[in-house]
């Protein structure tokens, strides 16, 4: 389990969206479910929601991290915990 988190850890991740209509994200582990309004994407960075209109998954490849979604993009979301720091973050723990 350990050498599985940090091969995961070690994918670099980005984000690109071009003209709200294509969005790229490199460091995909996995999808959890998706559908022509939204998608939960996890990232080597976090559990990501994206919401939009139209949606579809043009290309996925989780053994080298791809992602690329087309259609209308609203919003792209991280909605997992992993960042929370400082005294605000720790008293939501």
């Amino acid at each position: 389990m350990r050498e599985e988190k940090e091969i995961i850890n070690e994918l670099e991740h980005s984000v690109t969206l071009e003209s709200r209509s294509k969005l790229t994200v490199s460091g995909v582990t996995d999808v959890g479910s998706y559908d022509d309004v939204s998608a939960i994407v996890y990232t080597s960075m976090g559990q990501m929601s994206i919401r939009g209109e139209g949606l579809k998954i043009s290309k996925l490849n989780t053994d080298f991290g791809e992602l690329i979604i087309t259609g209308r993009i609203f919003g792209v979301v991280y909605t997992d915990d992993r960042e929370k720091t400082g005294l605000f973050g720790r008293l939501l723990k």
